[in-house]
């Protein structure tokens, strides 16, 4: 196998790291061939490597060298023409002592060079295996120069990495074994095996049929999805005790005192398997109303009779049940039970919780916790008990790449690597999701294939819709040619949409003309006729019944080949990322392996148009309903989004500010940014905040810098208060203070998850505060890095106009994943926690030609009316059984989070929602037949809202009839 490494590190007798690594692929049976080149983009190195692949006819391919080998985007690159695995090893520039008290792991130039660039080619992530470190002096010269230092644990790590893939190739299909993970995040009851456009049980049935007729020992095939997840449940087998403190001596002692000084000793985990779900909050019949009472002893969770609705119930715990740990759960033996199932040589599992139940989407992006014992081992069962050779991850996201540890770089102590060891692992990902899968590629080496969205099609209008957009259009007709006719049209049209509740969710007003409301009717119909809803989901490598896209049509085929091809040990080429149905048809077909934008280059000049065209819309729509322009906004700033859009969101804060980047004209890459004259702009500066993501402030240090150095920039301008608040308030202050937040180096999320998914809370006021309390960290400087700041975000939040929140992918809305509800929930409770009103924007660019301001509770009930109630989607999740159901379940949770942290959602909507899932006989049936958790967690979420007072059904029988739904359910799944 060739490991290419620069030629000036031959001449410059700097190849410690080559040494070191040849002797490590030695030592394993394996022949490394060191190739100095001066450039892959030369053309005679370039000549020479392909003739020495071609002699050599190599099982992988190693490289050290950075950047893309410099083909154009879709044209075959050296690795593609290979067509064998292109590891990618990192001699990174990067000081050893800040690589290792570091979290961010590298340095942004090192990152851009030896990660982001490399993805381009289909290169796979192996790890570092060097950093300079200082040499011995020079007696001669008197001088102490830095060199490249092998790190020894590094360099045996990218060699057991090589050696597991040759293992993968060399092992013929019929004695393969694989091991086959299905997410289980976040961990709610009906949720399982849930990701965003992908039916994850179907998707791993047709697997398990696609390796049967390859060649791989399957056996026993479940006949359905609803199968399938009962028999994981169930579980089989696990790992003993006695083998797990003997496999563990092999694992990095300090990680281990850390699991153990944060868990305990590995018994107390051995015999517990996820306990059942809490129970409900006590339901008082006779009044309608959900009444709190004490807590159930616990032991009443094992009787299998069907509860009482008389039984007193905690209302906390009943509001997202996941499967707590605190449950009354006897050891049955010694050993660490897995839920998982085996069908021949394939065996299919679901990853055991990395922390407690009770809190655990916080445990999932907390730094500091290391996972309990059962996921660890989890890990060693799979590669030292099964000594499975692969292990497949269906659906994005999971567990394994969000373990504590550093972002890119790992060292043997960081969690990703301890639980997957050197497995090679292949990632079927959603296409449109670039910043999680580069996640999985630079922390678990994952190969992420690139899978459909599911397809779209038009939402259409419901009964009461159409009759009024009937209406409208005779209104049309009318006027002109008979005005009485037309005002009794006008009054009818008006009189229905109130009848209905459409017209206060069209934002018609009381106090508004006839033609004022008649406008506002029409847009609200038309917009949600634009609304592109999901007709089911995709399954992968498979088209949909009665598809007619070519190309939807030949990327399900390539994605069946590509992971046949990833299993056999075979490269994978490579393919960009993004939303198909945003124009990128670039990113098809699927089956590729993903890559991200070049960083250095966003926002692109083409985002920056784009995203100023947006901001402008956002100052326009305020504008109008406030007379004035903001002074001071918050955007929220997200790395995958930002991928996406080639850094739109980043262009509408430099916009608002009055500022434009600056490109390099030969490279395309942004070099600084201007700082336009007032005169241009027409309007204030606006003091612009940044609230951006943990995967934003990973990826992207460079922008982070750049955005950074505007603020800056505008503050120090000698500009009038009214026309430049941020310069007024940095002249007031004596200082230029932060305006880029995120949560601590190395967590994610907004810092409400925990809170949101457990109900632990008593008034939203607690939810604002847990938001800003999270958001403790600025970022700024050259590198990005980030210092604690308690209390500065608050203080921004505090003066803030408005908020906005942008979404650009037209294949999934706000009421999909905990990521929307949590950023713009937190911040409207932080609102509330400090006494403060501002609009909450929801700035949607799903068509990047029409950007469309609305308020929060304009596009919640956008979503509702044109998706969540629509018998198109509920048909077509009808199709996909217990996962279809599970996207039910997450409607219901995410509106009724909107509702708990935004007061902005009518019961009205949440009426809808219960009757079109529960209130039709064939929904609630469909729902509790194929996935009886989905129907019980549903039933608690609308309870929730009950008990909150944040719906009042027009039924007094509806209490008693989400009880009895739980009964059943309770019933169904004993």
């Amino acid at each position: 196998m060739p490991i290419l490494f620069y030629r000036s590190m031959l001449l410059a007798a700097d190849v410690a790291p080559i040494d070191a690594l040849f002797e490590a692929l030695g030592q394993r049976g394996m022949i490394p061939v060191p190739i100095f080149v001066s450039s892959l983009k030369d053309p005679a190195s370039l000549a020479f490597v392909e003739t020495a692949l071609a002699a050599l006819n190599p099982a992988v391919i190693i490289t050290a060298t950075a950047f893309a080998s410099g083909a154009e985007p879709g044209v075959e690159t050296l690795f593609d023409r290979a067509g064998v695995p292109a590891f990618q090893v990192i001699v990174a520039t990067t000081r050893r002592d800040i690589w290792q008290d570091n979290q961010r792991g590298l340095a942004p130039a090192d990152l851009a060079m030896h990660v982001v660039l490399p993805e381009l080619d289909g290169r796979i992530l192996a790890g570092a295996i060097s950093f300079k470190g200082e040499s011995e002096v020079d007696p001669a010269l008197a001088f102490r120069a830095f060199a490249n230092r092998p790190e020894p644990d590094r360099v045996a790590q990218v060699a057991n990495r090589v050696e597991a893939f040759v293992r993968l190739q060399r092992t013929p299909r019929e004695k393969r074994k694989l091991a086959i993970l299905i997410p289980d995040y976040p961990s709610a009851p009906g949720r399982t095996g849930y990701a965003v456009g992908l039916d994850v049980p179907s998707s791993v049935l047709a697997m398990l049929h696609d390796l049967s007729e390859q060649g791989y020992v399957v056996e026993g095939i479940p006949q359905t999805p609803r199968e399938l997840l009962e028999m994981l449940e169930c579980g089989e087998g696990g790992l003993g005790l006695g083998d797990y403190l003997d496999y563990s001596t092999e694992l990095p002692k300090a990680a281990m005192a850390a699991v153990t000084a944060a868990w305990g000793n590995a018994e107390h985990e051995t015999g517990l398997r996820e306990a059942p779900p809490p129970v409900l909050p006590d339901i008082s019949p006779s009044r309608g109303e959900i009444a709190l009472s004490s807590r159930l002893s616990p032991i009443i969770e094992d009787v299998k009779e069907e509860p009482s609705a008389e039984l007193p119930i905690s209302p906390l715990e009943g509001e997202m049940s996941g499967r707590t740990e605190g449950g009354v759960q006897a050891p049955a033996s010694a050993n660490f039970p897995f839920r998982a199932a085996s069908f021949g040589n394939i065996t299919v599992a679901l990853a055991p919780d990395r922390g407690r139940s009770t809190n655990r989407r916080a445990d999932y992006h907390d730094p500091t916790l290391p996972p309990r014992h059962a996921l660890i081992a989890f890990g060693l069962w799979l590669r030292k008990s099964l000594d499975v050779h692969a292990l497949v991850h269906v659906g994005a996201h999971g567990t394994l790449e969000w373990l504590p540890g550093k972002t890119v770089a790992l060292s043997e102590t960081c969690f990703p690597e301890i639980v997957t060891g050197a497995l090679p692992v292949i990632y079927p990902f959603i296409v449109s999701n670039p910043g999680e899968a580069a996640q999985a590629k630079r922390r678990i080496a994952a190969v992420t294939l690139g899978h459909l969205p599911p397809p779209l099609t038009g939402a259409g209008l419901d009964e009461n819709q159409q009759q009024l957009e009937r209406l409208v259009d005779e209104y049309a007709q009318a006027d002109g040619l008979d005005r009485r006719r037309r005002d009794r049209l006008a009054r009818l049209i008006v009189e229905t949409a109130e009848k209905t509740g459409l017209a206060s969710e069209a934002g018609v007003a009381g106090t508004d003309a006839p033609d004022e409301a008649l406008r506002r009717v029409d847009a609200w119909l038309c917009d949600l006729k634009d609304f592109a809803i999901k007709d089911g989901l995709h399954i992968f490598g498979r088209s949909a019944e009665g598809e007619t896209d070519p190309l939807r049509q030949q990327s399900a085929a390539a994605e069946k080949l590509a992971l046949i091809a990833a299993l056999d040990g075979r490269h994978v080429a490579a393919g960009p990322a993004g939303a198909p149905a945003r124009g990128r048809r670039d990113v098809l077909p699927t089956g590729r392996n993903l890559f991200t934008s070049d960083p250095r280059t966003m926002p692109t000049p083409t985002s920056f148009d784009l995203g100023r065209a947006a901001s402008d819309e956002v100052l326009r729509s305020y504008m109008q309903a406030h007379g004035d322009w903001p002074c001071s906004l918050v955007i929220d700033l997200w790395g995958s989004a930002s991928l996406r859009t080639g850094g739109e969101e980043i262009a509408q804060g430099l916009a608002l500010m009055g500022c434009r980047p600056q490109w390099d004209g030969a490279t395309g890459r942004v070099t600084g940014v201007e700082v336009l004259p007032p005169a241009t702009l027409g309007r204030p500066r606006v003091d612009v905040t940044w609230r951006i993501s943990g995967l934003f402030r990973d990826m992207f240090p460079t922008q982070i810098a750049l955005i950074d150095a505007a603020a800056n920039a505008v503050a120090a301008c000698d500009e009038d208060a009214l026309e430049n608040p941020l310069a007024a308030r940095s002249r007031a202050d004596g200082k230029i203070s932060p305006r880029i937040f995120g949560t601590s180096p190395g967590t994610y999320g907004a810092g409400v998850e925990g809170l949101l998914s457990s109900g632990d809370w008593a008034a939203r006021e607690e939810i604002g505060r847990a938001y800003l309390d999270a958001t403790s960290h600025a970022y700024g400087g050259a590198e990005g890095e980030g210092i604690s700041a308690p209390g500065a975000f608050e203080d921004r939040v505090a003066e803030a106009d408005l908020l906005v929140h942008t979404g650009d992918d037209p294949g999934r809305d706000i009421l999909e994943g905990s990521a929307d509800v949590a950023f713009i929930g937190g911040f409207s409770a932080a609102l509330a926690a400090l006494g403060k009103n501002a609009d909450v924007i929801v700035l949607d660019t799903t068509d990047p030609q029409k950007p469309k301001p609305r308020s929060v509770g304009e596009a919640v009930s956008r979503v509702v009316r044109a998706r969540a109630v629509n018998p198109r989607f509920i048909a077509g999740q009808m199709r996909h059984g217990p996962r279809g159901a599970s996207e039910f379940a997450e409607t219901v949770d995410r509106l009724v989070g909107f509702a708990e942290t935004t007061h902005a959602v009518s019961g009205t909507l949440i009426e809808a929602v219960h009757d079109a899932y529960l209130g039709d006989p064939e929904v609630r049936a469909f729902i509790l037949r194929e996935n009886p958790a989905a129907a019980k967690i549903i039933a608690e979420r609308f309870l929730s809202a009950r008990r909150r007072g944040l719906w009042h059904p027009l039924r007094n029988s509806v209490d008693d009839d989400l009880a009895a739904l739980v009964a059943e359910a309770q019933g169904v799944a004993a």
